[in-house]
């Protein structure tokens, strides 16, 4: 499938808070201990990012029916968990947003998924926009971005082309 990319998921938790026994060291385990990859195909996207009024809307589409239906299957089966944005650079995390301040909603669109994130609190929502521009600018110096739900990555990706908007949507 050309419309996919493999991940190395052992790196994507935080250094040293590693799961036993997951393939990542945890505080206080041998630095001379071999860890386990966990390798995993993850669907290819384009991204698009954009404020709303309260809070940011991130869409992922896929050319590709198969790698559309897999991110679908994922949104699905993990709705109602921790919405996050890792940004990536030569395969090392250089950003990660985890969107607890609001509420997540993942819809399905013929093309891939549409993730709202909205809040009634203001500075929620201020968070929220906040991580929208962090993520738009990281994807514009050339990161990629991988959107994950409960820490399993459901898509990765560039920027859609002239797409990105750091702008409030009216």
């Amino acid at each position: 499938m050309s419309s996919a990319m493999m991940m190395d998921r052992t790196g994507m938790g935080m250094p040293g808070m590693g799961m036993p026994g997951m393939g990542t060291p945890t505080m206080g385990a041998p630095t001379g201990m071999p860890t386990l990859t966990n390798y995993m195909m993850v669907p290819r996207c384009a991204f698009k990012m954009e404020k709303i009024s309260g809070g940011m809307k991130l869409t992922c589409s896929c050319e590709d029916k198969a790698a559309c239906s897999i991110m679908q299957n994922l949104c699905t089966m993990l709705t109602g968990s921790l919405c996050s944005c890792y940004c990536m650079m030569n395969g090392m995390m250089a950003c990660c947003c985890n969107f607890t301040m609001g509420m997540c909603k993942c819809e399905m669109m013929p093309e891939g998924i549409c993730m709202t994130c909205t809040s009634g609190d203001a500075k929620c929502c201020e968070m929220i926009q906040a991580c929208c521009d962090c993520v738009c600018k990281m994807m514009e110096a050339g990161c990629t971005c991988c959107f994950l739900m409960n820490q399993t990555p459901v898509c990765c990706g560039g920027c859609d082309t002239g797409k990105m908007a750091g702008k409030m949507k009216k």
